[in-house]
Order: structure tokens, then C-alpha cells, then sequence
């Protein structure tokens, strides 16, 4: 039987998992059938930019699956600083750069809910609290 500490890790590990690829696909669509629409939307931004934020999602899940020493202080980090990111740059910048549709709203209101979800978990986790 798993304890609390692991089950709260690998929850918040899968929804990482699910944000960063909803976000993911969201972008690579972007930048290739919405490519020029803003200097946010092409594939070189989408390769020198967006690649390096998956490459960490990616590190940080894996780090919370394997149940590594401090991985829940760094995925909370991970995922408060995507949700500050969000809030702060993405809505009031680059969204209204996008000329947004409700695709782009409804991708960012998950993706953005996701990261809260991730956090709540990883906070209860570094807490030493349990969800029962």
C-alpha cells in the first residue's frame, strides 16, 4: 500500500502530465495552423521557446513519479511560477497578441486549472497533510 505523500505526488504528477500535453498540442497547433497570426505563433518560437517548458514539465513528472526526495517542492514551485506566468504575462500579453478564439480561451482556462489542482496537491503534500 502506497502512503499519502506518494498517492498526492503521482495525482499531481498525472494532471502535470495531462496540462503539459493539453498545452503542448495547443501550441504545435499554434504555431503551425495559426502560424504568423501573432510572433508568438510559429514553429521557430515553438522550438526555441515552448520546447524548454515542456522539457521541464517533463523532468518534473518524472521526478514525481519517481518519488524523488524533494520533487513535491519542486513540482509546487513548477506549477505556482505556470500559474504567476499565466496570470501575469500570458492572459494580459500574449492572449490578446493571439487574437483568441474560444479554443484559445477554453486551452488556457485548463490549462491555468490544472496547475491549481497540481499545486493544491503538492501543497498538501509538503504540508505532511492527506486528502482523507
Amino acid at each position: 500500500m502506497t502512503s499519502d505523500v506518494t498517492t498526492l505526488e503521482s495525482h499531481a504528477a498525472w494532471v502535470l502530465l495531462a496540462a503539459f500535453a493539453i498545452s503542448l498540442a495547443y501550441e504545435l497547433w499554434r504555431s503551425t495552423a495559426k502560424a504568423g497570426t501573432s510572433r508568438h505563433d510559429s514553429m521557430r518560437v515553438f522550438i526555441t521557446q515552448g520546447i524548454v517548458i515542456y522539457v521541464v514539465g517533463a523532468v518534473v513528472v518524472g521526478l514525481l513519479l519517481a518519488g524523488v526526495a524533494g520533487a513535491a517542492w519542486i513540482g509546487l514551485v513548477t506549477a505556482v511560477g505556470g500559474i504567476l506566468v499565466s496570470v501575469f504575462y500570458y492572459n494580459p500579453v500574449v492572449m490578446p497578441e493571439r487574437q483568441p478564439e474560444l479554443i484559445d480561451w477554453v486551452e488556457d482556462l485548463v490549462f491555468t486549472g490544472l496547475l491549481f489542482v497540481a499545486a493544491a496537491l503538492l501543497a498538501y503534500e509538503v504540508l505532511g497533510k492527506s486528502l482523507v
